[in-house]
């Protein structure tokens, strides 16, 4: 094998081959070695760290808009996970050195640390356009290899698709854990960890909520173990067509317990009403997305991850639920507004809402903070509702 170094950083070369052939060539940054995922692009000019720790990310290779990456460095505090999920790591960029008083290591620092391959002085923007022409496909990143173009695109093409893939139960926690309420303790809420991001229950426990964070592959029994006034479905990685969780929340809903669901609990709130799902041709991912708010009539600027949507009526107007009668009527509440993508539902009959984005918004926006305060009304009411019943 040839060494190819370049002569002004010291990185050896690395090539970037989608799986249409399609062959970019740059430098190595972060670990050595060859990596596959499907690749997708991220929009967001910052929180890179969180980008990187969040499960939903599991399987994918990465793709960052913003040119220049690394400059905050990395830190203990900010990762959504204990671990990086990206299988593989592409900027135009990075950073020569970080600049930030939070900083403890250099982002490549932690991506040799955790073994994760990347590749850098890449036109980051040509390959956006492609992926928004073409499509989200699979991809590798090959660091060490002299192999031609056409050969190392055949082994791309033999990996795995996203489309048809079971990844939550791969980023679950195995165990049950409790995240406990900040102050007065409200209510308890069983949050099924499809892929959950680790400011999503802290939001919770920010308002009076003990956190029964439980695995994705639990059953409704050992939800009602947990007594809980509400139920949360996380975020995750994968095809929602292909979620078993899909019976478990249906008997959630059966119930009458409250749910509320973000991202990839969105599709799967989608698929428990009946509804479709379907596959985007590049998806939602960065922290800059707008979305209108039906109830409210407000834009929001939101944080998004998602390569799958629910296929429902986009005209706000309630529907009967396709899966029965005992769902009762339900509506879209949110819709993208870049591409008139579901971005929510409304359970009008049931106490259940959902939204395709991150309202926990760790690196932000704000914006949506207030679906976590809308959940704890509806906790509220049914708690209310519940003890005039016992009476």
């Amino acid at each position: 094998m040839t060494t190819h170094t370049d002569p002004l950083t010291g990185r050896g070369r690395a090539t970037l081959v989608l799986e249409d052939g399609t062959a970019f060539t740059g430098l190595a940054y972060g670990a050595i070695g060859e990596t596959y995922g499907e690749a997708v692009f991220s929009t967001g000019m910052t929180g890179y760290q969180e980008t990187l720790t969040d499960p939903s990310y599991h399987r994918q290779v990465v793709v960052m808009t913003a040119p220049h990456i690394g400059n905050t460095g990395v830190n203990d505090e900010d990762a959504e996970s204990g671990r990086i999920w990206v299988s593989g790591y592409v900027v135009r960029d990075p950073a020569l050195r970080p600049s930030n008083w939070r900083s403890q290591r250099t982002l490549e620092d932690e991506l040799v640390e955790q073994e994760i391959v990347g590749i850098c002085d890449v036109d980051t923007r040509a390959l956006t356009r492609h992926l928004r022409e073409s499509g989200a496909m699979r991809v590798g990143i090959f660091s060490h290899t002299d192999e031609s173009a056409e050969t190392l695109a055949q082994r791309v093409r033999e990996q795995p698709q996203m489309a048809g893939s079971e990844l939550a139960s791969e980023v679950s926690t195995k165990e049950t854990y409790v995240v406990p309420a900040q102050g007065d303790r409200r209510f308890t809420v069983a949050a099924v960890d499809l892929g959950i991001k680790g400011m999503t229950p802290r939001r919770l426990a920010e308002r009076g909520i003990d956190v029964h964070v439980l695995p994705a592959d639990c059953t409704f029994d050992q939800i009602q173990q947990v007594n809980p006034d509400g139920v949360f479905f996380s975020n995750g990685p994968g095809d929602p067509s292909t979620a078993p969780q899909v019976e478990v929340l249906r008997q959630v809903l059966e119930s009458g317990v409250p749910f509320f669901g973000i991202c990839f609990g969105n599709q799967l709130l989608g698929r428990a009403l009946g509804f479709g799902t379907y596959k985007l041709k590049y998806g939602h991912r960065g922290i800059n997305q707008p979305v209108l708010d039906r109830t409210t009539g407000k834009v929001e600027v939101t944080a998004h991850n998602h390569g799958f949507a629910v296929d429902a009526p986009r005209d706000g107007e309630p529907v009967q639920a396709p899966a029965g009668e005992q769902f009762g009527r339900v509506r879209v509440s949110h819709i993208g507004l870049n591409d008139n993508v579901v971005e929510g539902l409304e359970c009008l009959d049931i106490p259940a809402f959902s939204v395709q984005y991150h309202p926990e918004a760790a690196a932000g926006p704000h914006d949506a903070a207030y679906l976590f305060d809308r959940f704890v009304e509806l906790l509220a009411k049914h708690s209310t509702s519940k003890t005039k019943e016992n009476n």
